[in-house]
């Protein structure tokens, strides 16, 4: 199957994005009324100001669908980041190597201090990240992070710079199970302007990494858009195609979708204001991204404040991080009492808006008749290798049946 480097300027993007600015709105109630979006010009629809009138509608079917295929569960997870050392020029990233901030990357020792400290907090699912730079993985770093890693808690993922399928396996075979990589925009010329130097350059490398780390194994695929790059309509559009993509030709992958928005960070990036998602339509893009995908993961990340992150997580969210630290070793700086940094974080990949502790992110779950997950899935199933993390940490079950529709609340 051809790559889709390959689909992409086959398919009528233009048509769709054009749809999603001028559905009628019967268009929409269509699509509200069968209850899913069976296509892409469904999908499009959904995501037009003539639907915009009908959020509640689109919000409850949204919510109806993730409990029906998800139950009434949240899987937890944290971010941590091994190395803000990069290679690679990109004018709104803070870890683009021409800003000017303290290059860290954690000794082995350092990485397993700050997996114990997460496992001590709850999390049983980590996502290491580090910034794109050859030597972590030519010299065997990241698969003994993995490695050290799953002493201590049984989920491991990646988010790292693209590989070819051969470097995915040794980290494959260490013990990782999912790889996430986001295509930050999928507007080609908007990504060449912005990724000036670096193998991040390369727009159609990034594009197939996916389908790369799912040739070498990987259980699990995350895709997204950074919003706020290009016209928000235009990555949707594109991200849903990469996803049914994905979903076709990567099929024994599990798939989770991403729609962060730029938070400040190092260097003089601002959004353009033709170019910003408002909180209202963010929500009119996770529930009708659901309506297409239902039984894709869909990620909520501590980009968005703890008011949104309360409204969107009943709606459509399966997996959500907490209490993030975007500075290599910076959860070792919390003051465990306040959950504040006892330092300034200068080497942060970005300010997070969602500063709770995990248990604060739970307890909001709870009561929201939502069940918090923090490990749901064990190597020892799947894998004749066994990890060696504490047998006690067990998965806290979903309850059954679907709760009823929440009121639609959000910042």
């Amino acid at each position: 199957m051809p790559a889709f480097s390959q689909v992409l300027p086959t398919l009528p993007l233009d048509r769709w994005i054009e749809r999603s600015r001028s559905a009628k709105e019967g268009d929409a109630l269509a699509v509200l009324k069968n209850g899913r979006a069976q296509t892409m010009e469904d999908f499009a629809a959904l995501l037009s100001p003539a639907a915009a009138p009908h959020l509640e509608k689109l919000a409850a079917q949204s919510q109806k669908l993730t409990r029906h295929f998800f139950g009434n569960t949240i899987r937890m997870f944290a971010p941590l980041y091994l190395s803000n050392e990069c290679v690679n020029i990109c004018k709104y990233c803070g870890f683009s190597r021409h800003n000017a901030i303290p290059r860290i990357t954690l000794p082995l020792a350092k990485v397993e201090d700050e997996t114990k400290l997460l496992a001590a907090r709850g999390f049983r699912s980590l996502l290491l990240v580090a910034g794109e730079h050859p030597k972590y993985v030519s010299n065997g770093y990241v698969a003994e992070c993995v490695r050290r890693c799953l002493m201590h808690t049984p989920q491991v993922a990646l988010e790292l710079g693209p590989l070819e399928t051969a470097d995915y396996a040794p980290l494959v075979a260490a013990g990782a199970e999912g790889l996430v990589v986001y295509q930050e925009t999928y507007h080609e010329p908007t990504y060449k302007d912005l990724h000036t130097a670096g193998p991040k350059k390369h727009y159609a490398w990034r594009l197939d990494t996916a389908e790369r780390a799912h040739a070498a194994g990987f259980r699990r695929l995350g895709i997204g858009a950074l919003f706020g790059l290009h016209d928000w309509r235009y990555e949707a559009i594109s991200l849903a195609a990469h996803a049914r993509h994905l979903l076709k030709n990567c099929w024994s992958s599990y798939l989770t979708v991403a729609m962060p928005r730029m938070r400040p960070a190092a260097g003089s990036f601002h959004v353009a204001p033709e170019n910003v998602l408002p909180d209202r339509e963010l929500v009119q893009l996770l529930c009708a991204m659901r309506l297409l995908l239902p039984t894709a993961g869909i990620v909520l990340s501590t980009r968005e404040s703890p008011a949104l992150r309360d409204g969107l997580c009943p709606l459509g969210v399966t997996h959500m991080s907490a209490g993030s630290s975007t500075e290599p070793g910076g959860y070792s700086d919390f003051d465990e009492t306040q959950w504040t940094p006892t330092r300034e974080q200068p080497g942060e990949q970005f300010h997070i808006a969602d500063e709770r502790p995990p248990q604060a992110v739970a307890a909001m779950l709870r009561a929201k008749g939502l069940d918090p997950v923090w490990k749901d899935h064990d190597a020892t199933l799947t894998s004749a290798k066994t990890n060696h993390f504490p047998l006690t940490t067990t998965a806290t079950s979903a309850e059954e049946g679907a709760s009823a529709p929440t009121p639609l609340q959000f910042g």
